[in-house]
């Protein structure tokens, strides 16, 4: 089999893929703790910058743990398959 762009890009495609897969259930929950901490702040009149820290902090490490098993599932699937790809590129 041989390395052409199109294959390259391909498998950069299904690696970025992956790195969305894995970080957007973390982004999304900082995101939306974020979303919730600015406005009971706005509300409240509180103007600590520290405030928002911890929670986003929790929440990311929550989702983590949640989800951790799903996450180093998927990485070594897609690590196997790239190992997978090496005998079949040497020459």
């Amino acid at each position: 089999m041989q390395m052409t762009v199109g294959y390259v890009t391909s498998l950069m495609r299904q690696g970025i893929l992956h790195i969305f897969l894995q970080i957007l259930p973390v982004l999304s929950a900082a995101l939306i703790i974020g979303l919730v901490v600015a406005i009971f702040q706005a509300v409240t009149s509180i103007q600590e910058q520290t405030l928002t820290f911890l929670p986003k902090f929790i929440t990311i490490l929550i989702v983590v743990a949640l989800l951790s098993g799903f996450m180093f599932q998927d990485l070594k699937s897609y690590t196997e398959h790239l190992f997978a790809l090496i005998p079949s590129l040497a020459i």
